[in-house]
């Protein structure tokens, strides 16, 4: 840990926020919901919602966040991105999403319709980039805009100097919060923090957390998105694959041993990339000292 990392102020209290994907399948409904129903009495800052490469998702998206907005306490954020699509086409999905109520937008680039991997290419009537987006995102409402953040650079950027130019023009366009990658080893969070700052950028860089629910997933999505998982963490699941009951153990572990270093550095805030998943997320929310609150007046119906 850095001096930049010592950014919390004394006995400030840490807030969370989750990522939910909408769902394909009425059975994939039914377990969205009640993860949401088991995590808003967390009272977390935001929920947001994934939306599929070229906005494969866009229906299904917006419906959750409206249901989110009509049905919970939750204070829901879109995702949006660049894919496939002009700048008319996104521009009535983000007017859409004021009219209902979202004043919070996560805004992406997005991956390229052939896939993580292959060349990507801005569509030609479209928004050329992240930073072009949420400037595009500012001049149709004052959105609170979240952007990404790589704690091991994105995939694509040729250097650290390279990806933090990109941040940097993110946050010229109007962009107020990063939420990093996910990643399992804090010394990359701290390294890319002390970057971070020492290019004058200040906005809240958050840490992205994602339980192991399933060590075989999670260290493929790793590989794919080009964060490493050490050796000493794939040691602790070894001869687990069909013990899931031991494999949720030893997964809350894991997180809490690296959410409580990330407070004892100063970190205030995390963002968890559920899976739609609720009970390791609750079990690490209780690990920070977040306990539920009485049941919201709002609350979704059971």
């Amino acid at each position: 840990m850095t001096e930049a990392g010592t950014q919390r102020r004394a006995h400030a209290p840490i807030s969370v926020s989750f990522e939910f994907f909408p769902p394909k399948t009425d059975a994939m409904e039914a377990s969205l919901w009640q993860a949401i129903r088991k995590l808003e009495p967390l009272a977390p800052e935001f929920v947001s919602v994934t939306y599929g490469a070229g906005g494969s998702t866009r229906e299904r998206t917006h419906s959750t966040v409206s249901r989110i907005l009509a049905e919970t306490s939750l204070k829901p954020a879109a995702h949006l991105t660049c894919v496939a699509a002009t700048k008319d086409e996104v521009d009535a999905v983000v007017r859409d999403y004021w009219d209902v109520g979202v004043r919070h937008i996560v805004a992406l680039r997005g991956d390229p319709p052939a896939g993580a991997g292959t060349a990507y290419a801005a569509h030609p009537g479209g928004y050329q980039s992240s930073a072009d987006l949420v400037a595009g995102l500012k001049t149709i409402g004052d959105f609170e805009v979240s952007v990404s953040a790589y704690p091991e650079k994105h995939p694509e950027s040729g250097s650290f100097d390279v990806d933090l130019d990109v941040l940097q023009a993110k946050v010229d366009a109007g962009a107020t919060r990063a939420i990093t990658q996910f990643f399992f080893d804090n010394d990359h969070y701290w390294r890319y923090l002390d970057r971070v700052r020492a290019r004058g950028i200040n906005i809240p860089i958050v840490p992205g957390q994602i339980p192991i629910h399933n060590f075989k997933q999670i260290a493929g999505f790793a590989a794919r998105c080009g964060a490493t998982m050490p050796a000493s963490t794939g040691a602790r699941f070894e001869g687990l694959a069909d013990d899931p009951e031991t494999t949720q153990l030893v997964a809350a572990a894991v997180a809490a041993e690296q959410v409580r270093d990330l407070v004892k550095g100063g970190v205030t805030e995390f963002h968890f990339y559920t899976l739609n998943r609720a009970p390791l997320v609750n079990a690490i929310c209780h690990t920070l000292g977040i306990k539920p609150h009485a049941p919201a007046a709002s609350a979704v119906n059971a």
